[in-house]
Parts: structure tokens; C-alpha cells; sequence
């Protein structure tokens, strides 16, 4: 067997050594992250970059800040596109402020040919934002054919410009119906995905003592609208590149805060023991 010289054999690994270093990696493996159908871990939101820029603690005077909040009033076409059983007031004996709180109240009582009255409070035309983080502490009400909704509509809704729903787009921080008492739903609508096609954004949990206060808050961008309850993140809503008619959510939204009596979601059954019932706000938060 022929021997090389020890120079000739250092320098044959010195180049197998060099080439072995410059060999280019293997290219990263992407994961694209899936909806979650489990709450993770608390993940309250803690971006310092975000400025509490809008808010209503409920803590000044009786009736809520008209300068921050406007009022349907009525039943709406069609029990306001839901069926709904009641006529929204702005009596105070349907929204007041309390021992620091928003309350909108049900009542068993008859008003423009419907049987209940309750309140629905909206910014429209008040104050709407495009992004953000939004906050908002309440307690819910018990009782079949009760319906509380926390939820935005985008601005173009009605009025110059109107696209008119679903095309607007619709979030909803949160819902709850008294038949599936604990059972809360997020839900995001537009022209291609809504309800009344069955093709909705949507997903549901249950939540416990939810007749006590719990924070349901949203973060919401141009890729993505994350929905939580008491920081824990439930959903995700994303941007899948289809445009305005399947992500609207690229534009100014405004809030409602409401609650419901019977409907197509909350369905025809309505006990009236429980009347009067209430959901009550303890805040409302705007992060920009």
C-alpha cells in the first residue's frame, strides 16, 4: 500500500473539513400556524406600543355619555334582520349608569307592537377605529330568550358609500343566548362568509359563572382578528388574501353594545320569569 506524505494527508482534510463548513443548510421547514380549538395559555395581550386612545368607565352621571353613544330606537326591518322580540328605547328605565356600570335592561313590557322593550347602544357616527385591541368588562344576563351581543359593523354599513351588511363586515366580541346559558360565541361576517349563507367565521366555548364579570376582548389587525375571554386566547379569524369580500376588516369598524330578546339566534322560546334581566358593562377599552 502506497503511504502519502503527512503534508499531502492534512491538506486533503483541511479541504474536506472547509467544504463541509460551506455546505449550505437545509432550507427552514414552515409550519403554518392552524385555528386553535382549545384555549391556550392566558396571553394577555401586553403590547406597550398600543395607547388606550378611547374609553367609557361608566362612572360620571345616570344615563350614558352622548357624546361617546347613540341609540337605535325601534324594531328595525325584520326585528332589526334577526326576528327579534323587542323595541329598543333610550328610557332609562332600558339603559342607565349604576354603581359604575352600563346597564341595559330587558323589560317585560309592550311598546310599538312588540311585547319587550330593551336598549341597543352603538358609537356610529361617534367614534370608530381601524385595529386595535378592544376591552370590554360585563356580566351577563340568565334566562331563556335573552341575547347580549358585544360586536362592531363596519362604518360603511349605511349611509355615502353604503355596501350595507354583510359586506360591511362584522365582528362579535362576543354573544351569549339564555339557551345555552354559559355557551359563548365569536363569530366574524362578510359578503362571502356569514350566517345566513352558513359559511360564518365562527366558534363556540363555555364559560364558567359567566352571569359574573369576565373581560372579552379582541386584537384585531390587517392579518388577523384574535378573540379572548379574561386573556385567554379562543380563536383566530385570518386574512387568507381574498380580499374585502372575505376580509372587510380593513377598514373603520364601529361598536354596539346591546341585548336581545328572542331571534333567529337566540331562538322563539322566551320565559318570561326572568324578566326584568340585565347585562351590565364595567368598561369599555379602545387600544391603538
Amino acid at each position: 500500500m502506497r503511504i502519502l506524505p503527512l503534508t499531502m494527508i492534512l491538506t486533503v482534510l483541511s479541504l474536506s473539513f472547509c467544504a463541509q463548513k460551506e455546505a449550505p443548510a437545509p432550507a427552514p421547514v414552515v409550519v403554518t400556524p392552524t385555528t386553535p380549538t382549545t384555549p391556550t395559555t392566558p396571553t394577555t395581550p401586553t403590547d406597550t406600543a398600543k395607547k388606550l386612545v378611547w374609553s367609557d368607565e361608566f362612572d360620571k352621571g345616570s344615563l350614558p355619555d352622548t357624546t361617546k353613544w347613540k341609540y337605535n330606537i325601534g324594531t328595525g326591518s325584520n326585528g332589526w334582520g334577526n326576528n327579534e322580540a323587542e323595541y329598543y328605547t333610550k328610557d332609562s328605565t332600558n339603559e342607565r349608569i349604576e354603581n359604575g356600570n352600563l346597564i341595559i335592561e330587558a323589560r317585560k313590557e309592550s311598546r310599538g307592537g312588540k311585547n319587550y322593550t330593551s336598549a341597543r347602544l352603538l358609537t356610529q357616527d361617534k367614534a370608530s377605529w381601524t385595529y386595535g385591541r378592544f376591552e370590554i368588562r360585563a356580566k351577563l344576563p340568565k334566562g331563556v330568550g335573552s341575547w347580549p351581543a358585544i360586536w362592531m359593523l363596519g362604518s360603511n354599513f349605511e349611509g355615502p358609500g353604503a355596501v350595507g351588511w354583510p359586506a360591511c363586515g362584522e365582528i362579535d366580541i362576543m354573544e351569549h343566548t339564555g339557551k345555552e346559558f354559559g355557551a359563548i360565541s365569536f363569530s366574524a361576517h362578510s359578503k362571502l362568509l356569514n350566517w345566513t349563507l352558513g359559511t360564518q367565521k365562527t366558534y363556540k366555548t363555555n364559560i364558567d359563572n359567566v352571569d359574573a364579570f369576565h373581560v372579552y376582548s379582541i386584537d384585531w389587525t390587517k392579518d388577523m382578528i384574535k378573540f379572548y375571554v379574561d386573556g385567554v386566547l379562543y380563536y383566530n379569524v385570518p386574512n387568507d388574501g381574498r380580499g374585502v369580500d372575505a376580509y372587510p376588516f380593513v377598514a373603520p369598524q364601529f361598536l354596539l353594545l346591546n341585548l336581545a330578546v328572542g331571534g333567529n339566534f337566540a331562538g322563539n322560546t322566551i320565559d318570561d320569569s326572568i324578566f326584568p334581566c340585565r347585562m351590565e358593562v364595567d368598561y369599555v377599552r379602545v387600544y391603538q
